[in-house]
């Protein structure tokens, strides 16, 4: 009834964080590939740390 109270755990959170970031990253694919590489390392950094709070 209230899940907007509800708070997402540390691994929701990094996992939208991932999701935003390779959108971005895809977004910008088309028009700054010097950006884009950047944004997809980042989200490569955040899928590491997913990895770890899975195991």
């Amino acid at each position: 009834m209230f899940g907007f109270l509800k708070k997402k755990s540390p691994l929701e959170k990094l996992t939208k964080e991932y999701q935003s970031l390779m959108e971005e990253a895809f977004r910008l694919s088309k028009t700054d590939r010097k950006s884009s590489d950047q944004k997809y390392a980042e989200a490569e950094e955040i899928q590491k740390k997913i990895e770890a709070l899975k195991s």
